[in-house]
């Protein structure tokens, strides 16, 4: 086929077929059903394969609840930190259950939804997370309902909780403590519930993650309360299945020689800048040679990492940023006019096909 012109995200198919065995794996082990959290991932290019494997989707806005119901079908779960009366108007077309944050947003807008399945986030005081910025249970949280006495107070009005209280928690013995603890606390509201979300950052589909044991526990959870178990992947659904690919655009030195890509870590791939972290590099392979891999954009601080590379960088050679599926694509922006990447996909058959591009009019539109 003829070169794609850079930058583009290739999404591949084989690898994303891996994750989706895991999550059917969880799916007839435990009967934990799993739906897509969109706010990680919502390149509907994919949902075809997706859908197989997957129950639903689950939201974080309106227009999320919508794309849900419209490109993915099955389940589609809404929930909302703040809905306005326009959005819950409009979700009642779309979704199979609306979970609400707030106790007071429940109150308010119950009467607008009444004979739909709603569910209430409930904040269960404990949390894993790597980054603060990402703990649901931070100091000052507003995500979900401390108050047990209100939830249980309001436990007339909802079918289900929510529960989403991790943050790439790999650590599946801090998991089985983290629910022990949920069924100590809450056990007389869950067996009240027909469902209960465990939401995600759950990273389930990490190599030699305890599997066996995680549905076990899934399944015995379950049982003990009578609940439908839902877990919300985004991350664990689409991790290390696609790349950002991208040319050298220049070579500078400054005590460090510094290839220049035509990609952008704020406007393509933000969540690294936002936390700090380094990308990865699936190519170049790593050697002795110390370049640094910046961005296009006029931030400063728009790098993507120092690196050991096999080869010296020049201009015209191909760089694949990795892993850049999950909170990538949701967040891409138009920062400095910089070519937004086109979004391509290896399929199953090998053939690769590009499935979006953008340009000038779309940068143009994106503002008036």
């Amino acid at each position: 086929m003829a070169r794609i012109e850079t930058p583009y995200y290739l999404i591949d198919e084989k690898k994303l077929l891996k994750n989706l065995k895991v999550i059917e794996r969880i799916r007839e082990s435990s009967g934990a059903k799993s739906v897509l959290a969109l706010k990680c991932f919502s390149t509907w290019c994919v949902f075809d394969l997706m859908r197989k494997y997957m129950d639903g989707t689950t939201s974080s806005s309106l227009f999320e609840a919508r794309l849900g119901y419209e490109k993915f079908g099955k389940e589609t779960h809404a929930f909302s930190v703040g809905y306005s009366r326009n959005d819950i108007r409009e979700m009642r077309k779309f979704a199979d259950k609306i979970i609400f944050n707030s106790s007071s947003q429940l109150e308010l807008f119950h009467d607008e939804v009444r004979g739909q399945k709603l569910g209430l986030r409930v904040n269960p005081g404990i949390s894993y997370s790597h980054f603060d910025l990402a703990n649901p249970a931070r100091k000052y949280s507003r995500l979900g309902v401390l108050d047990k006495r209100k939830i249980m107070e309001l436990s007339p009005l909802i079918s289900g909780v929510m529960f989403h209280f991790n943050c790439e928690n790999d650590d599946f013995a801090n998991l089985a403590k983290s629910l022990d603890h949920i069924g100590e606390k809450y056990g007389i509201l869950l067996k009240k519930m027909q469902w209960v979300s465990f939401g995600g950052g759950l990273f389930f589909t990490k190599p030699g993650y305890p599997l066996a044991e995680f549905c076990a526990k899934m399944k015995e959870f379950s049982g003990k309360y009578g609940v439908q178990i839902y877990l919300e992947p985004g991350e664990a659904a689409i991790t290390q299945t696609a790349e950002l690919v991208t040319t050298v655009l220049d070579i500078v030195h400054n005590k460090i020689d510094i290839a220049i890509i035509d990609a952008s870590l704020e406007a393509h791939m933000l969540d690294h800048l936002i936390y700090r972290t380094t990308a990865k590099l699936a190519s170049p392979s790593p050697g002795l040679h110390k370049f640094m891999v910046a961005g296009r954009s006029c931030l400063a601080g728009d790098v993507f990492g120092t690196y050991g590379l096999k080869k010296q960088l020049k201009i015209g050679d191909e760089v694949r940023i990795a892993d850049a599926a999950g909170y990538t694509m949701v967040k891409k922006n138009w920062f400095n006019g910089v070519p937004m990447p086109s979004i391509a996909v290896k399929r199953l058959n090998g053939k690769i096909e590009v499935a979006r591009q953008f340009g000038y009019e779309d940068f143009k539109d994106n503002l008036s």
